[in-house]
């Protein structure tokens, strides 16, 4: 089933604070309607599914249908997100509950955590669904299949909740062995289920009610080198009718940082935010994709040298990286650089620009990264998506970009009608790679897609106003585009000439959180002036502190930090600081 599109504007649903889009609006009703035990809603990146899952538990809890809201979340970035998106609608969510704790906080109405939180323990999860009539929301509820010990604890933990809500970007396939809970299939072909959603928002639909950005494609070519197993040496250009495994070898050389080839597409998505910042998008910014931390950190180096600035490095296994997310967001940095922390779910809607890095190329994952720069906040916004000219990504970016041409037709320049993922695993080459070495790789320019084709051009000058309308669809055609970024090939080739890598610049410390304070977030920060208070009573009396702390739970009586209050915080802070003074 999907989403009707007659009309755009949003509507406020009553018992909420928050004026939803149409299509919101109309999945809650569906729901309601429905009044199902699961429901699973398919909306393509940037539509809002945050909002539409957290009104819906709203909804839920203000008709005492429910008490509790679980959410599951894939990272731990997503978790704060959450949580930070719930207090603006009207719910407190925890997002630092451990496994180590048992009860949910009091005050709060939940809490969010992750997959990887609940295959860790399932039973306490259950045990906290149990104990109060719940709804689970499962956010990009594919990553339950991510291994069958994580689907498997998602069923047993929540299997005796009330209601669970499940969430995706995009429609996903599975074996039949390999179902994930609560999930409804329809066949795929042989061996393959297809996930069929109760309401499914696609990109067509968001970009038609002017929800999502409309995408310029932007394919580059340039012959690889390298070194077989034999020690021959081989060469292709991206984007020609190789065999498989020479197009494997060819992408893979491309993005050896080692050779030119990155450095040039670098330079262009650069080129891109400049030219995006110049004509009245100030906080433009740009993410550079990459295929591990090895090559994310190269990439970084690169981008240093191209830019002038140390682009952000956000890497999974960072305990930094949910701050570094926020600043970005929040800030003025011009790109960041990251594997899988910004491939799914996070939202940064300045983001405009994304340079696709990576070998990475399963439908899902695509989607999802595209996802990251497509969310709308005028519609005199675009987002350009530079990536290698192969078979594969050609093939995803052309079923994408077919449903853009459905929506946005490509006029002349006088039209100014402007309102007409962790990811997946990485896919392997198909063909025999086998062992070989990168030598050197060269970029050009190749094509944009339009209308399933690759338009193509030679570099020619433009005038200003043409330069000024790059990716404004309605305003250059498919050809004029092509000929721009044709011509601004010559000018990034030179600039990313004789580039040597340099050692890179320590990362400077992020700002502190400057938003205002929300509910989970005082939390915190009264749990961590305790522990404060705690070891410097500690260090005034000698004594160990865990016995100041079990002393302060006798005079305070309550739950442990983890899972007390903010009321009995804040008189455990109380009690301290006159202890202390």
């Amino acid at each position: 089933m999907t989403a009707s599109t007659d009309s755009a504007a949003p509507s406020s649903v009553p018992g909420t604070r928050t004026r939803l889009r149409a299509w919101q609006a109309e999945a809650i009703e569906r729901y309601e309607v429905a009044d199902p035990e699961d429901f699973l809603v398919t909306a393509t990146p940037g539509a809002g599914k945050t909002t539409f899952g957290l009104t819906l538990a709203l909804r839920l809890k203000s008709r005492r249908l429910i008490d509790r809201v679980i959410v599951v979340a894939p990272t731990d970035h997503l978790r704060t997100q959450w949580a930070d998106a719930a207090v603006r609608t009207g719910l407190v969510l925890d997002p630092n509950l451990p496994n180590s704790v048992g009860p949910v906080r009091a005050g709060a109405d939940g809490y969010v955590t992750t997959y990887a939180q609940v295959a860790a323990h399932p039973l306490l999860h259950r045990r906290r669904t149990e104990n109060k009539r719940t709804l689970v929301i499962l956010d990009e509820v594919h990553h339950a299949g991510d291994s069958l010990s994580w689907g498997d604890a998602v069923t047993e933990a929540f299997d005796p909740a009330r209601r669970r809500l499940s969430l995706t970007g995009t429609p996903f396939r599975t074996k039949p062995t390999e179902r994930i809970p609560f999930v409804r299939y329809v066949s795929a072909g042989p061996g393959e289920l297809m996930s069929e959603a109760d309401y499914a928002y696609g990109y067509r639909e968001a970009l038609a009610d002017h929800v999502v950005r409309p995408v310029v494609f932007a394919a580059y070519s340039g012959v690889s080198r390298w070194m077989n197993s034999a020690g021959e040496v081989l060469a292709a250009r991206l984007g020609e009718d190789n065999t498989k495994a020479v197009e494997e070898a060819a992408w893979r050389t491309a993005l050896d940082p080692a050779g030119a080839w990155v450095p040039h597409v670098i330079a262009a998505v650069d080129d891109r935010i400049t030219h995006l910042r110049e004509q009245g998008m100030a906080d433009a910014a740009g993410l550079i994709l990459a295929s591990d931390q090895d090559a994310a950190r190269a990439y970084a180096k690169i981008a240093r040298k191209i830019t002038g600035e140390a682009p952000l490095v956000i890497l999974s296994d960072d305990p930094k990286a949910s701050r570094k997310i926020h600043d970005f967001e929040h800030g003025e940095a011009r790109l960041a650089v990251c594997v899988r922390m910004v491939s799914e779910g996070v939202d940064i809607p300045r983001a405009a620009a994304l340079g696709f890095l990576t070998s990475y190329r399963t439908p899902l994952f695509f989607a999802q990264a595209v996802g990251r720069v497509v969310r709308a906040r005028n519609p005199r916004e675009t987002a350009t998506v530079f990536l290698p000219a192969v078979k594969p990504l050609l093939a995803l970016a052309a079923a994408m970009e077919e449903q853009r041409d459905h929506v946005v037709r490509i006029a002349g320049p006088a039209s100014d009608d402007l309102d007409a993922v962790e990811p997946a695993e990485r896919v392997e080459s198909e063909g025999d790679v086998g062992e070989f070495t990168a030598l050197e790789a060269e970029a050009e320019f190749a094509h944009v897609l339009h209308g399933g084709r690759a338009i193509v051009a030679e570099a020619r000058p433009l005038g200003a106003e043409e330069e000024d309308y790059l990716g404004l669809p309605g305003l250059l055609t498919p050809e004029q585009t092509a000929a721009l970024l044709a011509s601004r090939d010559v000018h990034l080739r030179r600039r990313t000439s004789g580039l040597r890598e340099a050692d890179a610049l320590a990362a400077a410390e992020p700002p502190p959180v400057t938003d205002a304070p929300q509910s989970w977030r005082e939390v915190e920060a009264l749990r961590r002036e305790v522990n404060k208070l705690v070891s410097q009573v500690a260090a005034r009396t000698g004594r160990k502190h865990a016995e100041i702390h079990v002393q302060v739970r006798r005079e305070v009586p309550g739950p442990p930090s983890a899972s007390a209050s903010i009321d009995v915080l804040m008189r455990r802070r109380d009690h301290l600081l006159a202890w202390a003074g």
